[in-house]
This record gives C-alpha cells, sequence and structure tokens, in this order.
C-alpha cells in the first residue's frame, strides 16, 4: 500500500489529506497550528491521519508540504543578520532601492522606509567588474575579497550574499568569490545572486538574492528538523516542497533557495482550485480561499493559474515566479473595531489568530471578529469539525455587543451583519484587483470557494461580483492540502536577451531558448522525472522600449526559427491592449528576457464521482434554524452534506455543514450537486 500526503500550514489550522495511489480512497485531518513550531502541528497531524486511515507512517511514499515558514519569517522581521558582497561603488544598492512610495497623493510623506534584509554596515565592497556582455574589466583580487569575506563572517554574519553588477550575463565572477567563501568557511552559507535570480536590474537581483539569504537559516532549519522528527516516527517519504509558482521543489532546493517558495500556501490553494474547476467543466476561474487571518484570491484564465515576475512580501517587491495572489486582512479571525475619532465601523487587519482566537472558540478571546459575527446571525452552527469543536454562542453575542453600543445600533444582529457587509466588500475589492484592474470582466468566471470560511461568504462575494457559479468543494477547508498533491514538479530558466524585435535575429532566439530548454531537461532528469511526464514551455518577457516593466508571452522555438517574431509583436500587443487598454502603435515592442520553464507531471488523485440521481435533497435536512439574512428572521434548512448525492438540488436559504466547513446559500440563489459532489450555486431563476 502506498499513500500520498498534503500537508499545508495555515494561520489557524494545519490541514492534511492522505490520498492512497490505487483506490483513490482520501483520509483527511485538520489540527491546531503550533505558530512558534509549525512542525508540531504537522507531527501531530500525521500521527492522527494516519490512525485515522489505519495504516502506517512506512506506507506514505510522498509529502508534498505548503509551508509559511518563510513568509513569516519576513513578516515576523526574524531572518537571519545577512552579510553582502558587492561590486566596487555599489555598496547603497539596498538603500537607494527604487522610487515607489505607497499610496497616492501624500504617501512618500508618511511612509517608513524598511529597513533592507543587509544593512549597509554589514555589506562590504569586492573589487571586480564585469561589462555588460560577460567580458571581465576588472578581474577578481582575491586577496582583497578574503579581507572582506573574513571581515563579515567574523563580525558574526550568518548568511552570505553575492551580488554584482552585470552577474546576470555570466556568473564567472560570483561563483569565483563563492568559492573564496567555501575554501576559508566551508558549509557556510552562501546566495549567489545570479544563481537565484538570472536577469537584469541590480537591484531587483540584489534584494531577491539577500532575502532568500534571509529566510534561508529559518527555512533550512525547519526543513532539516521536520525531517528528522519524521525518520524518528518511521516516515521513509520523500519531502516536497510547494513552491510559490504552485510548482513542486525537492526539501534540498527548499534549504538552499527558501525565496521560490515564500508564497508557498496561497499557491497550493489556487492549485486545488483549478483542478477541481477543470473536472467540473470551468477553466476560467476566480479561486477565493478565505481563511482565519486573511483572504488570498486569485484569477485562472484557460484552465491555467496566472503567474507573476514579482511578488510583494511586507514592504518588500521580490523577483520570483509566483501565482498571481492578491491577499488582505480579512478572515473568520478578523476583529471588528469603532475607532474613537472616527465612530465608523472597521474590520481588521488585525486578527485573533488561532491564540486566543475568536470570542466564540472559548480560549480566552474576548473581541469580536467576523468568526463572532457569523455565529450571532446563525450563519455558522455552534458544533465545528464534526462536532470536536463547541462553539460558545453566549461569548460571540458578548463581543458583538460591544461593536452595537460603540455604534449606537438597536441590536447585536445588526452589528453583526454590519461586520459580514464590511468583510464581504474588503474581499470582493480584492477580487477586482486581480479581475478588472487586469482586464477581465469578473461576470466570466466561476468562484471557486475555499478555505475554512470561504464557503460561507463565497454566495455574498459571488453577489457582488457578479461570478457564478460558486463551486464549493468537498472538504473545502483542506483544498490547499489536495493543491499540494495535484502540484507538478515546475523550475525556470531565464536569460536576459534585451532587443527590439526588428533587430532581434529569430535564429538567435531559437537557439537561445533551445539552450535554455536543455537546460530545463537535465534538471527534469536530475529529479528523475519519468519521460513521459516531461514538458517543457517557452516565455518572451516583452516591453514596449522605454517601459519599466514585462508582459510574458508565449513562444516556440520552433515557430520562431520557421516563422520569424512578427506573430509575437501581435500578440505582445493584443496582451497589452488587454491588461491596460491601449496598443502603442508608434512604440516599437521588444524582448527583455527569454525563459524556459520545465514541468514534471506528478499523478493526479481520482476524486470521487457519483452518477446523477434525483433532485429531492430533503433526505439530507438534519435541522431547522431561525437564522437572520439582511435583517430578517428565516426559517432555514441545515443540510448534512455527507447525505447529499449528485443531482441534489435546494434552495436558499440553507445552510449547509460538513467536517471542516460551512456553506451558506443566500435567500434568492439555490445550489446543485455535481457528480464530484461539488456544490454549484447559482441565482434562482
Amino acid at each position: 500500500m502506498a499513500y500520498r500526503l498534503g500537508v499545508d500550514v495555515g494561520g489557524t489550522f494545519t490541514d492534511l489529506l492522505l490520498v492512497h495511489d490505487e483506490s483513490g480512497s482520501m483520509h483527511r485531518v485538520k489540527t491546531p497550528s503550533t505558530p512558534v513550531d509549525p512542525s508540531e502541528g504537522v507531527l501531530t497531524g500525521i500521527k492522527r491521519i494516519v490512525e485515522t486511515a489505519g495504516t502506517e507512517i512506512a506506507d506514505i511514499r510522498n509529502i508534498l508540504h505548503g509551508t509559511t515558514v518563510a513568509t513569516n519569517a519576513v513578516l515576523e522581521s526574524k531572518g537571519a543578520r545577512v552579510g553582502l558582497l558587492t561590486t566596487v561603488g555599489f555598496k547603497q544598492i539596498l538603500h537607494l532601492a527604487r522610487s515607489q512610495t505607497p499610496g497616492p497623493l501624500a504617501g512618500w510623506i508618511i511612509m517608513i522606509k524598511p529597513d533592507p534584509p543587509a544593512s549597509l554596515a554589514d555589506t562590504r565592497e569586492v573589487v571586480e567588474r564585469m561589462d555588460a556582455r560577460g567580458e571581465t574589466v576588472v578581474p577578481v583580487e582575491a586577496g582583497q575579497a578574503e579581507s572582506v569575506i573574513r571581515d563579515l563572517v567574523e563580525s558574526g554574519v550568518e548568511t552570505l550574499t553575492i551580488a554584482f553588477i552585470n552577474s546576470y550575463i555570466s556568473a564567472r565572477h560570483e561563483e569565483e568569490v563563492a568559492a573564496i567563501v567555501e575554501r576559508l568557511y566551508p558549509g557556510f552559507p552562501v546566495t549567489v545572486s545570479s544563481h537565484v535570480l538570472p536577469e537584469f536590474r541590480e537591484y531587483e537581483r540584489a534584494l531577491t538574492a539577500c532575502m532568500n539569504s534571509y529566510v534561508r537559516p529559518r527555512v533550512s532549519s525547519y526543513v532539516e528538523h521536520l525531517q528528522s522528527e519524521l525518520k524518528a516516527i518511521g516516515a521513509t517519504a520523500d519531502v516536497n516542497i510547494l513552491r510559490s509558482d504552485a510548482g513542486l521543489m525537492t526539501t534540498r532546493e527548499a534549504a538552499r533557495n527558501p525565496i521560490y517558495g515564500v508564497l508557498s500556501g496561497p499557491s497550493g490553494g489556487v492549485a486545488g482550485g483549478l483542478y477541481v474547476a477543470r473536472l467540473a467543466g470551468f477553466e476560467n476561474v476566480l479561486t477565493f480561499d478565505m481563511g482565519g487571518t486573511s483572504t488570498d484570491v486569485s484569477l485562472s484564465l484557460g484552465g491555467q493559474p496566472s503567474i507573476g515576475r514579482e511578488t510583494t512580501i511586507s514592504h518588500f517587491r521580490l523577483r520570483v515566479p509566483s501565482v498571481d495572489v492578491h491577499t488582505v486582512g480579512a478572515g473568520g479571525g478578523s476583529i471588528a473595531h469603532v475607532p474613537e475619532l472616527t465612530k465608523a465601523l472597521r474590520v481588521g487587519p488585525q486578527s485573533a489568530g488561532a491564540e486566543p482566537g475568536p470570542a466564540a472558540y472559548g480560549k480566552g478571546g474576548i473581541e469580536p471578529t467576523v468568526t463572532d459575527a457569523n455565529v450571532v446571525v446563525g450563519h455558522l452552527p455552534p458544533r465545528l469539525l464534526g462536532g470536536e469543536m463547541e462553539l460558545d454562542v453566549d461569548a460571540a453575542r458578548v463581543a458583538v455587543q460591544t461593536i452595537a453600543d460603540a455604534m449606537g445600533l438597536a441590536s447585536v444582529e445588526e452589528a453583526a451583519e454590519g461586520i459580514l457587509a464590511i468583510v464581504n466588500e474588503n474581499m470582493a475589492g480584492a477580487l477586482r484587483v486581480v479581475s478588472v484592474q487586469r482586464g477581465h470582466d469578473p461576470r466570466d468566471f466561476a468562484l471557486v470557494a475555499y478555505g475554512g470560511a470561504g464557503p460561507m461568504h463565497a454566495n455574498a462575494v459571488a453577489k457582488i461580483m457578479g461570478s457564478f457559479p460558486v463551486i464549493v468543494p468537498p472538504a473545502p477547508g483542506l483544498l490547499c492540502a489536495l493543491g499540494d498533491i495535484v502540484a507538478d514538479f515546475r523550475d525556470e530558466f531565464a536569460r536576459t536577451y534585451i532587443r527590439v524585435l526588428g533587430e532581434a535575429d529569430p535564429a538567435d532566439v531559437s537557439e537561445i531558448l533551445e539552450g535554455l530548454g536543455a537546460r530545463a531537461q537535465e534538471w527534469l532528469e536530475g529529479e528523475g522525472i519519468d519521460p513521459a511526464a516531461r514538458s517543457i514551455s517557452y516565455v518572451a518577457d516583452m516591453r514596449y522600449r522605454g517601459q519599466g516593466y514585462e508582459i510574458p508571452v508565449a513562444l516556440d522555438p520552433g515557430k520562431v526559427r520557421a516563422d520569424g517574431l512578427a506573430q509575437l509583436d501581435e500578440r505582445f500587443n493584443q496582451l497589452h491592449e488587454q491588461l491596460y487598454g491601449f496598443r502603442m502603435h508608434e512604440t516599437r515592442s521588444e524582448i527583455v528576457n527569454l525563459r524556459a520553464v520545465g514541468f514534471g507531471a506528478a499523478p493526479k488523485p481520482e476524486l470521487p464521482q457519483g452518477e446523477l440521481s434525483g433532485a429531492d435533497a430533503s433526505g439530507a435536512v438534519v435541522d431547522t434554524h431561525e437564522i437572520v439574512f439582511a435583517g430578517e428572521h428565516h426559517t432555514t434548512e441545515i443540510y448534512d452534506r455527507a447525505k447529499l448525492q449528485p443531482g441534489a438540488r435546494f434552495k436558499g436559504p440553507a445552510i449547509v455543514t460538513e467536517f471542516d466547513s460551512t456553506t451558506v446559500v443566500l435567500p434568492g440563489f439555490e445550489a446543485e450537486v455535481d457528480r464530484y459532489f461539488n456544490i454549484l450555486i447559482r441565482p434562482s431563476e
């Protein structure tokens, strides 16, 4: 017997999904996260899920893991002390940075500039220089390099970053200095910028490499500790970490270049949501993941996730490939408050987290949260996790009453509905960022809802956006763990090639792409990917000449060699017009970077299916409650999701309960169950 295990660590819960390779049978467990040491929650969950499945830990063949360790290290400013080696004359590179400041109007006045990951005191200049063609202008002065390396290491830095000017075109000088570090201090952690990001723009390359060094010791320690603890309890499985672009990487790569997994958690949800949606027959989807602390949204078009070249963590814009996820501080634990100055209700971004959590959790929390508001209006039943967790309704009402008192409202229900209305608008705003602001009409997309709180708010958010149907997969609170299981191995290989299209030689472009493809093929072989499961795609990052940002455009080396680059120009113009509403007829387009993306397909689980039967869903009704919708009390049927069979239909208002989540169907909407046991919610005719 062989199993694969998906593990996703969230801010509030750690989710685990165990899938049997042959039968497709699934087992799921949800356990509280342990922020101080995330591996404790993981190990507790693994022990529980193995017991639930009636198997042994040694039977798990693969563990696919989405983790927020790197993200938290940045957000909490708990990374390593980083030493930076730069070319002479570029010591202030991280402090000069870019000129962008947050917000409109006076954002630059109120901005508090964040400290970069390597301080000026821990930055040293190395005598060397390379030109933009990769030719050595000033060779590395080995003796001087040794001196500054010793100075930094003996001063107490925990990691080193080497980021030289023009190293993107040739890593020769950086690798030479890295070899000196290894000779002087064997095993000392070093990040070579041209290995992490072989692209031009020295600031972004240096920042991304330094941030890799910043999180590296913490991630490396976590990975090593987790593997050691797994081995101690009898696990023999290979552990793979989810990347920010929804691909998989080995723990060896995760320990060396953890920056690739800085958005590991959210990307798993997108992968799982898209997998479920494609099976249900929808390729254009908005994913909506609402957890305890935040909400992550993303757009997938034509069955593929949107992959961005940049991502923002805290105040830093990093150049790493990642699923285009937009995050807002709106979750089940988001705290509602009424500022004394404005008397206007606010929700989030502060969160009650897992400890003490919402007041309804009975762990000592007293501040009103979104979860408490849902309890007050009846959208959330008083028992969660299949009866394992009993909610304190009275405590929730007491907490939300403070909002009613602060605003002079007549009832606690009115205050609760105000909290829900605001948080729904906040999440709809996030969806507008990834759809409307990217040139897409949200009415052309289905909405996949998951996370512990996503299905509870999805109908209301979809009503604002016009995105139907709402797709609620089985076990929506565990969809990120499913995303870990369905993710493929992925890595990118890039080269900067700045040419106006009219001056670019198609033979050169195809030759570079084929060379990058050969590197991708070599990587796939090194990972042991079966030849039948390998694939490589090619992309050119393009812009209008003089622009400061690029758009990725797919291309084929063979077609470029045979037909030239004219079609590439038209595809870029179409994409630019879609995203920004215009094309520049008199400005020439140019290639900036060429890249090959290697994919290694992993086996996909067979999700449970059933034959469509009758539309009668009355057999799944387990209770009726008086529940508040839009200020009115409605007698509402409560459904047990485990009893809903494919083909079943029912009208709102309705509440569907299950092990890890609750789905709300509003008045004026109806739901049906498809053959994959997804709940599809649409407006009533």
